[in-house]
């Protein structure tokens, strides 16, 4: 029996990997997408039931459509992918850096919004899920990481874009917004336990929660063009800066 298709790009690490193995484990082939992390990527390929891997630099000019071309060619049932390489550098309202937000904008916008329209051009599959892994920041802005939150509004607006552009009804494009879920930036543990409880529950959000959202919106029983928030109430917030700052200046106290 042939197992449907999902290709999780930056599948080899973080929440990337938590969504490989979810996904795994619910009978996918995972096709795990890595650019320089070759080693994780074979390791946990190995760890998964049915699972391959494939490096490419979406950067490139062309690199999404030839992937997928070649992926739609491996796969006759490719039907799902997960955007969720991304790029998280500190800058802030005062101070953007323009070689930051550059990048920050090649990668966790265009990047992904490419790799979608070549996806739904080329797949094969009846019916095509896409899912953009954006950031709760979205419903809870600050001045803190101004060009990665910049970058993520940017991919949040391809969501009702390729939405209503799909030519089957068959079609979902979906967001995905995290809260704080893994150590990031500078953290030590201590920070990352502290910071990652500053939500309306007051309870750490774990990598499996947004892996089994990632699969829920894989189903495809959620109308096209809406965004889950996987965050334990973060986005329901009004913080003025970004939850690592926040942490420490209540430890400081």
């Amino acid at each position: 029996m042939t197992r449907p298709a999902v290709l999780v790009t930056g599948g080899a690490r973080r929440i990337g990997a938590a969504i490989a193995r979810a996904f795994g484990a619910a009978g996918w082939h995972v096709i795990i997408h890595y650019r320089t992390s070759e080693r994780a990527a074979r390791e946990l390929a190995d760890s998964l039931p049915e699972a391959s891997t494939v490096q490419a630099d979406l950067l490139a000019e062309g690199a999404a459509a030839a992937l997928s071309q070649q992926l739609a060619a491996q796969h006759a049932d490719w039907r799902c992918l997960v955007n969720s390489a991304s790029v998280f550098e500190y800058d802030d309202a005062a101070s953007l850096d323009p070689a930051l937000a550059a990048r920050a904008m090649r990668i966790n916008a265009i990047a992904p919004a490419r790799l979608a329209q070549a996806f739904l051009a080329h797949s094969r599959a009846d019916a095509r899920t896409v899912i953009q892994v954006t950031d709760q920041k979205l419903a809870n802005p600050n001045p803190d990481f101004f060009s990665y939150s910049m970058s993520k509004h940017a991919l949040a607006a391809t969501i009702p874009m390729l939405a209503k552009a799909a030519e089957s009804n068959a079609d979902r494009i979906y967001g995905l917004a995290p809260g704080a879920i893994l150590a990031s930036h500078d953290q030590d543990e201590a920070e990352t336990e502290r910071s990652h409880r500053l939500n309306l529950l007051a309870r750490r959000t774990e990598a499996s929660e947004v892996a089994d959202a990632a699969l829920f919106l894989a189903s495809g029983t959620l109308a096209s063009g809406q965004t889950l928030f996987v965050d334990s109430g973060q986005h329901l917030l009004d913080q003025p800066r970004d939850v690592i700052f926040l942490a420490r200046e209540w430890a400081g106290t």
